[in-house]
């Protein structure tokens, strides 16, 4: 947290050259008449609600599964990692991109992008912790790549619709992917402390999986 606080007021008072030249290039090619409309779809992928919903979701077939400690490792690093991100925003406090027209309505700061840093924190947790406890390694690859696809598809419309800076979107990514990866070692950690998720509450134990 103390250094994408650092990075934020730095940019803040000395941002950088690419920053503008990106959203400059992005508005004058416009690109085809229906990427706005797909951009906005995309980018609602990011936002409180629906990952809101993914969450809650995947953590109630997380429980009905008894796999307690992936549910609440969800629920805890989605929740935890939100407030991180608010945090910093109000002591960056750096403004939205005033060079070109917002193609959607926002509110709040700039700097990290809420979307990119949330879907991250949401969306490769979901896949790294869904791969301690899926025993198919296409599965495994399956779930990481539509999670990174889905991720950087989300920071990028950020960056199209003009209200975030790239500098947000990066910023995002970084914190919300370390976010993920340390929730994964913590949770792989408590797994095999408590010697396998389902044996620990009470489930009978496979001989093939150590979930």
């Amino acid at each position: 947290m103390v250094l994408i606080l650092i990075v934020g007021l730095a940019v803040d008072h000395w941002p950088f050259a690419f920053d503008r030249s990106i959203i400059l290039g992005l508005r004058a090619w416009g690109g085809p008449s229906w990427l706005p409309k797909v951009a906005t779809d995309v980018t609602a992928l990011g936002g409180g609600i629906v990952l809101t919903i993914v969450v809650v979701l995947v953590a109630g077939l997380l429980i009905v599964q008894r796999l307690w400690l992936t549910a609440v490792a969800i629920v805890a690093s989605s929740i935890s990692g939100n407030i991180v991100v608010e945090l910093v925003k109000l002591h960056v406090a750096r403004p939205r991109p005033d060079i070109v027209e917002h193609l959607v309505a926002v509110t709040h700061m700039s700097f990290p992008s809420g979307h990119s840093a949330n879907s991250a924190i949401v969306y490769l947790t979901l896949a790294g912790l869904a791969s301690q406890v899926t025993e198919h390694r296409a599965t495994r690859a399956y779930l990481l790549v539509v999670a990174i696809l889905l991720v950087g598809a989300i920071g990028c419309s950020r960056v199209y619709l003009g209200v975030h800076w790239p500098s947000d979107v990066l910023a995002g990514w970084s914190f919300g992917t370390l976010w993920a990866l340390a929730w994964w070692l913590a949770t792989a950690r408590a797994r095999r402390a408590i010697g396998g998720e389902r044996h620990a509450f009470g489930t009978p134990p496979n001989p093939h999986t150590q979930l």
